[in-house]
């Protein structure tokens, strides 16, 4: 993970480590979280879109062809009733 400096007033950075404090996370939390939203979400997010995309394009599903079953939703197979 890399570390990043910035430069804020003095006034605004006690603010908002009072804040913090209050809400029971830190400056960093917060700054992180803003940036990871700004960036447009995290790694793990972004490769779970494209493999569900993936998925769905090469699923007939929805064109007149195969339906999606529970398993290839769920990809486990379905508890069977007696």
């Amino acid at each position: 993970m890399a570390n990043l400096t910035i430069a804020v007033d003095d006034d605004v950075l006690k603010r908002a480590r009072l804040r913090a404090l209050e809400q029971g996370t830190s400056v960093n939390a917060i700054l992180r979280e803003h940036l990871e939203k700004y960036a447009g979400g995290n790694a793990e997010q972004v490769a779970a879109m494209r493999r569900f995309l993936d998925f769905a394009g090469k699923s007939k599903a929805g064109s007149g062809g195969e339906k999606w079953s529970r398993e290839d939703v769920y990809d486990r197979p379905i508890m069977k009733r007696k």
